[in-house]
């Protein structure tokens, strides 16, 4: 395990020789894994919702087999829980993707925050800083924000107006009840 989170580590600070693009790619699906764990991990309350709303957007994202899947999300869950910061990531993800690709990854991000059915202030104050970092501009930043809401069912009938009323809003305390 700690051999291979060193080989992790050395991985992400080495440049990647131009020669080598599988090392670019492993780069970019690292990255963009650990900062999906890094918004289920922000409210301290990870749960299955959110880990298979990781698993569901890196299949998309990367159209990787059932064991790769869980060998990315185990190579991130260890590199978020040791990463000093988060920029290390997001400048692997400006380096290695265009803008609409940076955008869709900021959908992803949103999904595993609203997953659980409930978005915290720490999960909203990660994905704010995220869209900073990842240079997304506001606009894009809350379209994404808006889909990510309208594909999770739980949040979406939460926020539904009924009978010209909107219902009370429950507090993400009250997720289990």
């Amino acid at each position: 395990m700690l051999h291979t989170l060193k080989e992790l580590f050395g991985f992400l600070a080495e440049p990647a020789p131009a020669s080598q693009p599988g090392d670019a790619e492993h780069r970019l699906k690292l990255a963009t894994a650990v900062l999906l764990v890094e918004v289920m991990r922000a409210d301290d309350e990870a749960g299955d919702a959110e880990r298979e709303a990781i698993l569901a957007s890196l299949r998309t994202q990367f159209d990787l087999h059932a064991d790769e899947l869980e060998r990315l999300y185990e190579l991130a869950h260890a590199a978020s829980r040791d990463a000093p910061d988060l920029y290390g990531f997001t400048s692997q993800l400006n380096k290695g993707y265009s803008m609409a690709e940076k955008v869709l990854i900021v959908e992803y991000l949103w999904r595993v925050a609203y997953a659980d059915g409930c978005l915290s202030h720490y999960e909203n104050h990660l994905m704010l800083k995220l869209g900073d970092l990842l240079y997304i501009p506001r606009g894009d930043f809350v379209a994404a924000k808006q889909r990510a809401r309208e594909a999770a069912p739980q949040v979406a009938e939460r926020f539904s107006v009924v009978d010209g009323q909107l219902p009370a809003r429950r507090h993400c305390s009250e997720k289990g009840s």
